[in-house]
Order: C-alpha cells, then structure tokens, then sequence
C-alpha cells in the first residue's frame, strides 16, 4: 500500500493554503438569497441615514462632548475621574456646549438608548457606534433603531396609572405600528383606539386573567389594570414615539416618518426570519445553539445564527457568543466566531477587546480582518507564524473531539509549515493544552508508518517536557 505522503527523511506536507483560508474558502462562492427589499417609497439608505443623523444630532453633540471632556487621564475629566454625568459635569457641559443643565441630561439619556454612550456601573464611556457615527451609515440606523426600540423609555410613562395597563399597551404597540406602516399614510386616532383595546383584550384574554380564590382588599387609590381607560396611555406612546422621530401626532391623527416605516419593516423582517428556524434553536443559549448547528452545512448554520440573533438584543448575544468561545470546546470556538461574523460591525468592539487573550487571539485577528476588507483567503497574513500554528492545533482538537479520522489527516496538509518536522517543533513551543491529544490522535490516525511514528515522539516529548 503506498502512503499519501511520501517517505523521505524531510517528510515534506503539501501546502495548497494555510489553515486560516482553508475553512472560510468553502462557503466564498455559495448562492446568496435575495435581500428583502423594503416597501416601494421607503427612501435610499442613505437618505435614511441623513434622517436619523439629524434627529440624533443634539444626543451626538453631548456625546463628543463627553468623550473629549471625560475622557479617563484628561485633565479636564471630572473630579471621580470615571466619565459619570454628575450635576457637575451637566452644569459644566451646559457652559461649554450653551445649553441647560435640562437639555444636557435629556440628549445625554437619548445618547445612552441610541448606544451612542455606554454606562458600565459608575462610568461612561462612547459606544462603537459614536466612534462610526460620521462614516458609518449601518452604525447610525442601528442606533436611531435602538432608540425607537426604547420608545416607552424615552418618554416616561403616566404615573396615575396601572402599571400592568401600561405594561400591556407596550406589549400591543407593535400591532398599532405595523397598522401604520400598512396604512402608509395618516390614521384617526379613534381607529388606532380601537385596534389597541382589541389587541389589548386578546393580551388579556391570553393570560386567563380569571381571578381566582378569595381576592386582596384593593387599595383605595388602585385602579385594576382592566378599568384602566386606554385611551390616555395611547395619548402617551404616540408623544413618546413621536419623541424620538417614529411618527407625527397632531389634529386628531398619527402618521409614521419615513424612518418610522422603515424601523417597523425592520422589526417585521426580524420577526419573519426567527420564524424560519429549521432547527429550533431560538430559544436555546448560545452554547446549544452552536452545538445545534455543528452538524448544519454552512448556509443552513448562518440561518440559524440568523434567526438565533434576531430574537435577542446583539449585546447580550455577542456576549453569549464570546462566553461560549472561551470554553474547552475548540469546535464551538470556531462556530462562535462564525456567528459574529454574521453580526458584522456591532460585534467589533467586543471581539477587539478579547484580541489580548491567548486563546481568542488568532480568531478575534482573523475576524477584524475580513471586518476590514480583507479577503478571507488572505485573511490568515494577519497572524504570526505562532498565532498560526495555535489555531492549527486548536481547529485540529476540534477535529479530533468531533470529526473523523481521515479529516485529521487532511488537516495536516493545511498547516504554515513546510515541513513535518518543522511542524512539530512549532507545534511543541506553542504551548497549546490539548498539544498532547492532537499529536497522539494524529498519529493513531496517519497511514504513513514513519510519520506516525515521529508524531508520537514528538506527543511523548511534550508530555514528559523532554526534547
């Protein structure tokens, strides 16, 4: 029987693209389904974008501000040296920028929704999307979205009323939105009214709000959330989404804004692709949804990330994604990596951050990479030579944990290195955990007698820290 590599004293691989390229290269050329387009009138994107630039224009003016004025190691950060918006720093911000303390706090909350500004506990500090706001038009849609999302935040709720009324009317919002954008122009407010006590009732009638067994003597001042009349809190959710620019409110009507109608397709296009898990996964944490898509082929895993990250807000999920990177499991560190890609530019700042841990690294600098432009089969120049032959051995434990034999010995053939030996030597100096069980599974699984044994040398070498 004659080996795949043949037997000389270099035991020279074949080397048609490194690692790095190797996995990404298969899926470059795979059919793309058609972007929905949304509804005929809705302006250019970049029209759009000029819209929600200048409705966020007074929340992105007290942001610069803040990043140049409280900027950690400044000297004129404020005295806690933490970037927080004391009554201080509102005074001081009002003088520099001639505005009130009032207006300072208002585009300052407006700047903290739109992402524009980042509260961690006491300190501030600007959101990627400020660091985009003047060259990315993604960045400053997603914002202006991330404010509409927030509409019952932006506009303080009644306090004279029920709590759950309120809670409800939120949670029926969205069917009055999506009546608007059908309805493509202006609505009287009595049939808004009388869609929202509908969607209302059926909220209602959902949870079999029956009371049962003997009842709590009210309060004197407490109005059951039923009694509760809806047509003042509709008042309040239609000045407060016309607060942050998702319609107009005035003579008895509403009427969405072409950036109103465009956010509630939005939303509706979201819902849709949730809706289309093949495999179920929406509902499941990152870590089982990765696991879930393992067995998936490439376009049907980026549809489950898809639909997985449409039905939850992108921080916590690229949070869930970085969490379950930094496992053991060196397959799901790939799948986490690939997710992110489908997350695109909000994923950015977090996946820079984790570019300092060894065991994020090689991943995190290829993600950037092709972030940046790079063509993915490029992608891997981007690494070091150790950083290369890490994620070698890291891809080739997750072969060796969740995939067969004859791919192991394909691996081979997509290290950096020229030569076996020169492999081997890489691969000892990396340092990597699970050096030891790839080596030994390697050569269990090579058909070439000399290279398995020189293999299992080199894995006896590592364990015993011999050389």
């Amino acid at each position: 029987m004659t080996s795949r590599i043949p037997r000389d004293s270099r035991l020279r691989l074949v080397r048609p693209r490194p690692l790095a390229a190797a996995p990404r290269a298969v899926n470059q050329r795979r059919p793309r389904r058609p972007a929905p387009r949304p509804p005929e009138g809705t302006p250019a994107r970049a029209e759009l974008a000029r819209m929600a630039r200048s409705g966020l224009a007074a929340a992105a003016r007290v942001a610069h501000w803040a990043d140049a004025a409280l900027r950690p190691g400044r000297d004129s950060a404020s005295p806690d040296g933490k970037g927080t918006l004391s009554d201080a720093t509102a005074e001081r911000a009002a003088q520099d920028l001639g505005l009130t303390p009032a207006q300072v706090r208002a585009d300052w909350d407006t700047a903290r929704l739109a992402g524009l500004i980042e509260v961690h506990g006491d300190s501030a500090r600007p959101g990627w999307r400020l660091r985009a706001w003047d060259r990315d038009d993604s960045a400053v849609l997603r914002g202006w979205v991330a404010l509409f999302d927030a509409w019952s935040l932006a506009h303080p709720e009644p306090e004279q009323h029920a709590h759950g009324a309120v809670a409800d009317v939120v949670s029926a919002l969205p069917q009055v939105l999506s009546f608007l954008q059908l309805s493509a122009g202006p609505v009287p407010v009595e049939q808004l009214l009388d869609l929202l006590e509908q969607r209302v009732t059926e909220l209602r009638t959902e949870r079999c709000e029956i009371p049962y067994g003997p009842q709590p003597e009210a309060l004197p001042d407490a109005t059951p959330s039923e009694d509760t009349p809806l047509a003042p809190l509709l008042d309040w959710a239609l000045h407060a989404l016309a607060s942050v620019g998702a319609l107009t409110y005035g003579d008895g009507q509403a009427t969405l804004t072409p950036l109103g109608s465009w956010a509630v397709w939005v939303k509706l296009e979201q819902i849709c692709v949730a809706a289309q898990s093949p495999a179920g996964n929406i509902e499941r944490a990152a870590e089982d949804m990765l696991r879930g898509c393992a067995q998936l082929r490439p376009n049907a895993a980026r549809d489950e990330y898809r639909a997985w990250l449409a039905a939850r807000p992108v921080g916590s999920a690229v949070t869930e994604l970085l969490a379950a990177a930094r496992g053991e499991d060196a397959l799901l560190r790939g799948l986490a990596f690939e997710a992110l890609r489908v997350v695109g530019a909000p994923a950015e700042p977090d996946v820079r951050a984790v570019a300092d841990q060894p065991t994020l690294r090689p991943y995190a600098l290829l993600w950037l990479a092709e972030h940046d432009g790079i063509d993915p089969e490029d992608a891997h120049e981007a690494l070091t030579r150790e950083e290369a032959t890490w994620l070698w051995v890291d891809t080739a434990a997750a072969v060796a944990d969740h995939g067969e034999a004859p791919m192991l010995v394909r691996h081979l053939e997509s290290a950096v290195q020229p030569t076996v030996p020169m492999l081997l030597d890489e691969v000892r100096a990396v340092g990597h955990p699970r050096t030891v069980q790839v080596l030994v599974a390697l050569a269990a699984a090579h058909p070439d007698p000399a290279l398995a044994k020189a293999v299992r040398r080199a894995a006896f070498q590592v364990h015993t820290g011999g050389s």
